[in-house]
């Protein structure tokens, strides 16, 4: 049985518009209750990349930018990493790993489903175990094994 992303992944998601500004993305960031870190860029409505925490921190403060006159699209990660929301949670991992991330995009033909963090996989990590040994004493058990 797969452990699809649909069944881990956030449903809500910041985006913002690739012109507003950094100051706009880290109040947007701030007041979300179900906040994982990042936001959404879309240029004309569609996803175009990412900025994260890390984002505004090494690259806006550390460099001492004025976060409200730089823009979102200056400092975003591009391009955006996606994942199809029936992919399973092992691909996930693997392009977490694969492009050194820690948060991907649940997208199908451009439309946002939602986010899939390392955190949020992490988090759950016991009860796909859990569900991973029932899987597996079910499938052996008509076997007698």
């Amino acid at each position: 049985m797969a452990y699809q992303i649909k069944d881990y992944m956030t449903k809500d998601v910041i985006t913002l518009d690739y012109d507003a500004t950094v100051t706009e993305a880290a109040k947007l960031m701030a007041v979300d209750k179900n906040y994982e870190g990042c936001v959404i860029i879309l240029k004309k409505g569609q996803p175009l990349g990412i900025v994260t925490e890390r984002d505004i921190i090494s690259k806006v403060l550390a460099k001492e930018l004025d976060p409200s006159k730089t823009r979102v699209s200056e400092i975003m990660s591009t391009p955006l990493l996606t994942i199809d929301p029936d992919d399973d949670l092992l691909k996930a991992s693997e392009l977490m790993q694969k492009h050194n991330v820690h948060k991907l995009v649940v997208t199908r033909n451009e439309i946002i489903y939602g986010i899939i963090t390392a955190k949020g996989i992490a988090q759950r990590c016991g009860e796909y175990v859990d569900r991973s040994i029932r899987d597996i004493i079910r499938w052996t058990a008509p076997l007698g094994i």
